[in-house]
């Protein structure tokens, strides 16, 4: 199987295996404990913390180690709600932002707060002066993914950051996607939340990490706790988040070298769908702030749904749009967001490469969209003739 599903999840690596494997061993002790092996533990969490934050461009105090990158992005929303002032009941977002964080303030709405979802242009993109003309008294936050996992844009995080931080305004950001692919630079950015996940980086799945900025002091959600600065109940997961910083470590130091390679693998890519340019529609095909990794085209009068399937019945793996969204039936909201239309966004496939895509594998996946096509308007003739 040619595995092109990469946003949704990578393999682990053989590195992080070897890691996870040989801390389970030897840091298996919970970190909080006082004697020898709870220190060793420990050694190996604080380790990792301050690799995680020079990573990102952050401060090892503010590493927050989680389950993921869902709850490292409710826990941001739930600790800056918090801390933000008790008359502040309004959130700014994008439309684009991840179910996670997108089902979490519909339910906030409920309890009475306001949430204005940005309607980004036609590539994605929000502009600095949507966010300004959002902002009121009231607002306690703005949550902006820094690239989408659909469509692959990349959002300007440190015009954003900038105009926020002179502001009583909390900035979060959902960097899952873009984290080991393209630079991170917390503190560069005045954010004061960062969301990260380590299955995406070719760690471990279970294990992600939250950043909060130092520089402001948050108290937590549930007060009492004695992990991870108190944000976090339960024991630490050492072993896990020793193999998510040895694979994160690993992704970010050929970041520049992947980029490349994958980006010139997309556009060998796209000159293949020259052939089929009347029924493929290739999505943000010339933006330049957008990840070489993902792939997102329209395939018209063929559903997405079963060009899942006949790529999976020929040996490929690829997707329909973000796996947490998977068997909903209904059209993404990012793809709606950008203007596409219902039928549109149900025709929507997803390519997503890795650090194991090779050439002959996009090679393959342009011939089946070409067989699709082909197929489908061969039936369609024939079955004109027929009725004549």
């Amino acid at each position: 199987m040619i595995y092109l599903d990469y946003a949704a999840t990578a393999p682990i690596s053989d590195e992080a295996l070897l890691v996870f494997a040989e801390a389970s061993r030897k840091a298996f002790a919970n970190s909080n404990s006082l004697h020898d092996e709870g220190d060793a533990a420990r050694t190996i969490l604080e380790a990792c913390r301050r690799k995680i934050a020079l990573l990102i461009g952050g401060t090892a105090s503010g590493i927050c180690f989680t389950s993921g990158g869902s709850e490292s992005n409710v826990l941001a929303i739930e600790t800056l709600l918090k801390n933000a002032g008790k008359h502040k009941n309004h959130i700014i977002a994008s439309a684009l932002e991840h179910s996670s964080i997108y089902n979490y303030l519909k339910t906030l709405e409920q309890t009475g707060f306001e949430v204005t979802f940005l309607l980004p242009d036609k590539h994605g993109k929000l502009h600095v002066e949507e966010i300004r003309d959002a902002v009121r008294d009231k607002t306690a936050l703005v949550s902006i993914q820094h690239a989408n996992s659909e469509i692959g844009c990349i959002q300007n995080l440190e015009k954003i950051g900038h105009f926020l931080h002179d502001k009583p305004v909390y900035f979060h950001s959902d960097c899952v996607q873009s984290f080991g692919k393209i630079p991170i630079k917390a503190d560069e950015w005045k954010a004061d939340a960062i969301s990260l996940s380590s299955h995406k980086v070719y760690g471990p799945k279970g294990v992600g990490c939250l950043y909060l900025n130092p520089r402001e002091h948050f108290n937590p959600v549930i007060p009492g706790g004695t992990h991870e600065n108190g944000y976090r109940a339960g024991t630490v997961n050492v072993p896990g988040i020793a193999a998510f910083t040895s694979a994160a470590a690993a992704a970010c130091s050929v970041m520049n070298t992947e980029f490349n390679r994958l980006e010139s693998l997309k556009k060998s890519f796209f000159a293949m769908l020259t052939h089929y340019s009347e029924h493929v529609h290739i999505i943000n095909k010339d933006l330049d702030d957008q990840l070489p990794t993902i792939i997102g085209l329209i395939i018209r009068g063929i559903e997405g749904q079963y060009m899942l399937l006949e790529s999976n019945r020929r040996g490929v793996a690829i997707s329909t749009g973000t796996a947490c969204q998977i068997g909903m039936q209904i059209p993404s909201k990012a793809l709606t967001a950008v203007g596409l239309t219902n039928d549109e966004a149900l025709q929507y496939i997803r390519i997503s490469t890795g650090k194991h895509t090779k050439a002959e594998d996009l090679d393959k996946m342009a011939g089946i969209i070409g067989k699709a096509i082909s197929e489908k308007y061969r039936d369609m003739t024939e079955g004109h003739y027929e009725r004549r």
